[in-house]
């Protein structure tokens, strides 16, 4: 497996894998494909009438699957059959459910706002308080304006939109490339534009522009890529597990030149919106490759991380202000970690702040993965540092969070992303890293005989996606199966006895 994940970076350091055609983008673009079709005046293109062919059949063929329910369903429905949305189908308490507190009048704004796009007759609520942007990214400032725009029309309220409103969308358009590589939200801007005057020549152009990220099955995926992110958590799996070290000095190359202005890293090289999650594994990387000749890109990153720091200890994903996040607080403090000496007060604070958010069962509130073991593991590795050392409530938060995992094990070895659910490859693997760190070797060697076991030609078969975006919609993007189990191998093989890769060189240890 290290040697296929290796044989993946290319020769510019980047792990490059396209995400995968999702049901939401799908349904939203044979929408728009419909809608502009109809336009005034308008020839579509030769391609448009295909593009949208193709887009139904996708949304067809995984309806028939019995692969989409909930609101993704709804959606796909009523673009196939045209049949009217009603509010109590669109399962809007399962997507608010399944999210952080703070967004929920947000995600029943976008869920209604999606709704309206693919079916006119759609009459949605309007809640004023969901379109407040005091403390949103950039990201989500766009997609909130845009379900504004959406929802105001479809409620009669246009008086509610503003020239402001209008020049936020009408910024996103006209680049060679999609902006920040988000296909959800330039599908949504091209919604919320199609509806105002003077705006076809936009909209017809941005279609175009998006029908060049349409998948070879017909569907439409939720972002371009997340090379960034690939090639960074590749970086350290690859570490972790004796790769060459010419494969790592290619990525941490191709990481050194994805380095944002501002010092962090974004999840791929068309964003420059930058993110704790994928500073902190750039970080880890460069600084575990070589912390004297990365020291700068090092110090930048970890700058770029402590300036989004919270009051409460904590840490959001993108900017300052915004609520923090027990998943991102962890990635963050065990970033600064690599540093003790440096960020020992951070340290402390940011595991007194996860110790506070835990849940009775040793779970964390949800995160970007669809598997609750991706920040008990995180977590569980941010605590690891000097273990007897920690203050009281950080050993038992430990405690809990190992507890969780190992009464959580399927009889087959590995774990289901909740409770009850059949074991998967990417959730085994978060166990698999999460119990290399207790002295029982049984659970760790069972989890890695189900690894084993889904192994074919070095690639793991059979994975269920667990990446989220926009909370808590799944996406899918295959290489990060390969990339989470060569991590957490890496992991098992630093608890054994240390053995050789082909090339003779030692297993690099992680901690």
């Amino acid at each position: 497996m290290v040697s296929a994940l290796a044989a993946r970076v290319g020769v510019d350091g980047a792990v490059r894998d396209p995400c995968g055609s999702r049901v939401l983008e799908s349904a939203l673009a044979a929408a728009l494909l419909e809608r502009t079709g109809a336009l005034p005046g308008h020839m579509p293109s030769v391609a448009a009438p295909d593009a949208g062919a193709a887009a139904r059949g996708f949304l067809r063929s995984r309806m028939a699957a019995g692969e989409v329910g909930g609101a993704e369903g709804v959606l796909a429905t009523a673009v196939l059959e045209r049949r009217a949305v009603a509010s109590a189908d669109l399962c809007v308490r399962e997507v608010t459910g399944t999210a952080p507190d703070f967004t929920a009048r947000r995600k029943q704004a976008l869920v209604h706002a999606f709704a309206a796009a693919v079916d006119e007759r759609f009459l949605p609520s309007w809640d004023e308080a969901a379109f407040d942007l005091s403390g949103l990214h950039s990201w989500a400032a766009v997609q909130v304006t845009a379900s504004k725009v959406i929802l105001a029309r479809a409620t009669g309220k246009t008086a509610r939109i503003s020239d402001e409103d209008v020049r936020l969308l009408l910024d996103t358009q006209g680049r060679p490339h999609l902006w920040e590589g988000n296909v959800l939200i330039h599908l949504s801007v091209l919604h919320a534009l199609s509806g105002l005057p003077g705006t076809t020549a936009t909209v017809l152009e941005g279609l175009q522009r998006v029908l060049g990220h349409q998948r070879p099955d017909g569907g439409f995926p939720f972002v371009t890529d997340t090379d960034t992110w690939c090639s960074a958590t590749a970086g350290v799996a690859l570490a972790a597990s004796g790769a060459p070290q010419d494969v790592l000095d290619r990525i941490a190359a191709h990481l050194v030149d994805r380095q944002l202005p501002g010092g962090g890293w974004s999840y791929t090289d068309l964003a420059y919106q930058a993110d704790v999650d994928d500073t902190s594994v750039a970080v880890q990387f460069l600084h575990s490759l070589d912390p004297a000749r990365y020291r700068g890109p090092v110090t930048r990153g970890m700058d770029s991380m402590v300036a989004v720091a919270s009051p409460d200890g904590g840490y959001p994903t993108y900017v300052a202000g915004a609520p923090s996040e027990a998943c991102m607080t962890a990635a963050v403090v065990d970033a600064l970690t690599v540093r003790p000496a440096d960020n020992a007060d951070r340290v402390r604070a940011g595991l007194r702040h996860l110790a506070a958010r835990q849940r009775a069962d040793g779970s964390f509130p949800p995160d970007w993965s669809s598997s609750r073991l991706h920040t008990v593991f995180r977590v569980l590795l941010a605590a690891s540092l000097h273990p007897r050392e920690q203050p009281a409530e950080v050993r038992r938060m430990a405690e809990r969070s190992m507890r969780l995992v190992l009464t959580r094990q399927n009889g087959d070895g590995g774990w289901g992303q909740q409770d009850g659910e059949a074991s998967d490859v990417i959730s085994t693997a978060y166990g698999l890293i999460a119990v290399c760190g207790q002295d029982d070797p049984r659970p760790a060697a069972a989890a890695a005989a189900f690894l084993v076991a889904a192994e074919r030609d070095g690639s793991v078969r059979g994975a269920r996606p667990d990446s989220i975006g926009p909370r808590p919609f799944v996406f899918t993007v295959p290489v990060l199966a390969d990339i989470f189990t060569v991590l957490a191998l890496g992991h098992l093989a630093h608890r054994t006895a240390p053995v050789g890769d082909v090339s003779g060189k030692r297993l690099a240890g992680v901690r």
